[in-house]
């Protein structure tokens, strides 16, 4: 609707690459609204410093996915308080590319993270199917918890032999560079957005995820982890460390993002020494 009524309602919150448009905000007032009305126990943190206000009814959602509570819970949550729960809100994670009309790399994410580590997460891409013509069904949902699986797309693993890499389309620097030709790619895909990039990985476009460098948040990739940890695969900061996501922790991933489908240790042994010592957990 934000984009059809032609006013994005753009603000720079840190920078120029730094954007909020009236869709993160009303995302975000829809997403953690709704949350908050069904489960008053969660902890939510959303990405978008917003001022408290009454929010109006339309943006409230109600219903719920009954394919996905046909599914058996993992047996080692059953007992799990609500809570004990963070949930992880990015209400539209690429939001300098949306503002630019290229909508196939926005996302918007909710992770779910008991005890510090990412347990469920849901990638919806809206635009999904955007430029396939008027009759296309438009917008899916990727959603995965750990111990059942993840859904909603076709694993797809990279071409083998091939070093396919997936970094930042607007945050790059000289730290993001180096590590990049670290890793001898064949060829390196820069697109907007940590749950677009994770979908890559997912889908075989691209065989790691390479950022050297502080920039992302826990709403970046708390549901991307899930759904990746769900199919095999491996997320951690640039030096091979679990990310943490209890209430407390701080915001931002400051030692960097590194995620595969396959073959992580390849790509963590290439990380330069001098990249490592840049980058302060």
């Amino acid at each position: 609707r934000v984009i059809a009524e032609g006013d994005l309602g753009i603000v720079e919150k840190t920078c120029a690459t730094d954007l909020q448009t009236k869709a993160d905000r009303l995302a975000q007032m829809s997403i953690c609204s709704s949350l908050a009305r069904k489960f008053p126990k969660l902890t939510i943190i959303g990405e978008e410093d917003l001022p408290f206000e009454e929010v109006d009814q339309e943006l409230i959602e109600d219903g719920q996915w009954e394919e996905i509570l046909q599914q058996p819970c993992p047996t080692q949550y059953s007992a799990i308080k609500e809570e004990d729960l963070v949930v992880w809100v990015d209400p539209l994670d690429g939001t300098k590319e949306y503002t630019e009309g290229l909508l196939d790399n926005v996302t918007v994410l909710i992770g779910i993270a008991y005890e510090g580590k990412a347990i469920a997460g849901v990638i919806n891409q809206p635009y999904y199917n955007y430029q396939a013509g008027p009759d296309a069904t438009l917008g899916r949902t990727i959603w995965g918890v750990l111990g059942l699986g993840a859904f909603g797309f076709q694993l797809k693993e990279a071409p083998a032999g091939k070093h396919i890499i997936t970094t930042t389309r607007s945050h790059s620097n000289k730290l993001v560079t180096d590590c990049v030709t670290a890793m001898n790619p064949d060829d390196v895909l820069r697109v907007g957005g940590a749950g677009n990039k994770i979908i890559q990985l997912i889908e075989g476009k691209a065989s790691a995820y390479v950022f050297a460098s502080p920039g992302c948040k826990k709403w970046d990739t708390c549901a991307p982890e899930v759904i990746l940890h769900a199919v095999g695969g491996k997320l951690t900061d640039i030096h091979g460390n679990a990310l943490q996501y209890n209430k407390e922790v701080k915001h931002m991933n400051s030692a960097g993002v590194l995620a595969t489908l396959r073959d992580y240790d390849y790509y963590a042994s290439r990380v330069p020494q001098s990249v490592k010592n840049a980058l302060v957990p």
